[in-house]
């Protein structure tokens, strides 16, 4: 007569509780690793966190503001900014500077490209643009404005940067980032087209990455 082994329950228990017990082993294991990793991230990233870049307004110069019958704007401006790294240990690549002016929350020159660049640690660049815009449609309301405006002896220009950057530490580069700046100039408005209106005041600009 052959002998029979058979396992009882309890001795089946014991199996499955021993091989549950070697997957938690695991998962502890994976945790503690993934906690870790995300904790030293977060380090370095508290550690190296980058400060926006600064921007500031030198000057602005309005050297053409006409207005023809048919609500359309022939404009043209020069402007010069500043632009200021902060970070000690962080270095910025601008790749895309797209600028523009704005009147009354109107657009009123098109998009000029400025050339991509580098700026290390802590150092401060000069930015110059040439602005034109040639044909572009304004409401009906923008030459009662502009003469309200000259009334009162001022034109308040918004003159706007966007594009996108990287951030550089060490050897290690930063997917891109957007970044958009918005500067206000405020030129003493007499006339137009008899001189330039200018401003030689410098304005902080609000910078968002």
């Amino acid at each position: 007569m052959s002998q029979v082994n058979e396992k009882s329950p309890k001795h089946c228990a014991k199996k499955g509780f021993s091989f549950n017990k070697y997957h938690k082993k695991l998962f502890y294991a994976f945790s503690t690793s993934l906690l870790t990793i995300l904790f030293l991230i977060f380090l370095v990233w508290l550690t190296l966190h980058p400060t926006k870049p600064q921007f500031s307004l030198k000057d602005a110069n309005i050297y053409q503001l006409n207005l023809s019958g048919l609500n359309l704007i022939n404009s043209t401006i020069r402007l010069t900014l500043s632009s200021n790294n902060p970070n000690k240990k962080v270095g910025i690549y601008y790749d895309v500077l797209q600028v523009y002016a704005s009147y009354k929350g109107q657009i009123i020159t098109r998009q000029a490209l400025l050339p991509p660049f580098y700026q290390g640690n802590e150092e401060t660049n000069l930015l110059s643009a040439y602005l034109v815009g040639d044909q572009l449609p304004v409401t009906p309301s923008f030459g009662y404005e502009v003469g309200r405006d000259q009334r009162t002896g001022k034109f308040v220009l918004t003159l706007k940067v966007i594009g996108r950057l990287r951030w550089k530490v060490g050897t290690w580069v930063s997917g891109r980032y957007r970044f958009n700046v918005n500067c206000v100039a405020i030129l003493p408005f007499n006339s137009i087209p008899s001189g330039p209106l200018n401003s030689k005041q410098g304005t902080a600009c609000s910078t968002m990455v």
